[in-house]
């Protein structure tokens, strides 16, 4: 087979006129579902569409989305003050949100046993993430207001950011898109499933 077909086949771009084809970019030894392109396109959010109308419990997604299936809200785990989500506009594969189920903005606000899980899920989560897809770092965070980015300031979440090596390349610096290259239904059932096999590790 010739070079220009051997890219071609391995790329699945068109190859020749002294043009290589570059191989797209895949997270080492993660999942080969990680394979497919998904772009949510993080601005529709950021534009206003599905952003609360108010700071009420009422419209708030991290109050609402316990009140709904696993698998519908994308819940990842049930603890006993907090919960573990997918993030709807992942900045990543695999981003995760740890929420209390009280409303507070604030983690001066939550209480010690608030803390105490909300600590506890984060450390589990990314066990949980490590087992299923093997990032090579992490991104963990808490953004408080809206001047310091957080897009949901009425309800404290913690940022749970898988990394790997060479994520961030020309497509949301050119492109303005974020590849996720795994739908998030599919993500959710791998981690969830994780989590209750014990993919956590010793002591969670």
């Amino acid at each position: 087979m010739s070079q220009e077909r051997t890219e071609e086949r391995l790329t699945g771009l068109p190859a020749g006129d002294g043009v290589a084809a570059e191989a797209p970019f895949y997270h080492e030894d993660a999942p080969q579902a990680f394979q497919r392109l998904w772009t949510p396109h993080r601005m529709v959010y950021i534009g206003g569409q599905n952003r609360p109308t108010d700071n009420t419990p009422d419209q708030c997604p991290f109050c609402t989305g316990p009140t709904r299936s696993d698998e519908e809200a994308l819940i990842v785990h049930r603890g006993e003050t907090s919960y573990v989500i997918m993030n709807l506009y992942p900045y990543n594969t695999g981003h995760l949100l740890v929420c209390p189920y009280r409303h507070i903005s604030d983690w001066t606000e939550a209480t010690a046993a608030e803390r105490e899980e909300i600590g506890r899920l984060t450390a589990t989560a990314m066990s949980v993430v490590r087992s299923v897809s093997h990032p090579h770092g992490f991104n963990l965070g808490m953004n408080q207001g809206e001047v310091a980015g957080a897009g949901i300031a009425a309800h404290l979440h913690q940022h749970i950011v898988p990394r790997w090596k060479g994520d961030a390349n020309f497509m949301p610096i050119i492109g303005r898109t974020k590849p996720v290259p795994q739908l998030l239904g599919e993500q959710r059932d791998m981690l969830a499933s994780a989590w209750t096999t014990g993919a956590q590790g010793p002591g969670d």
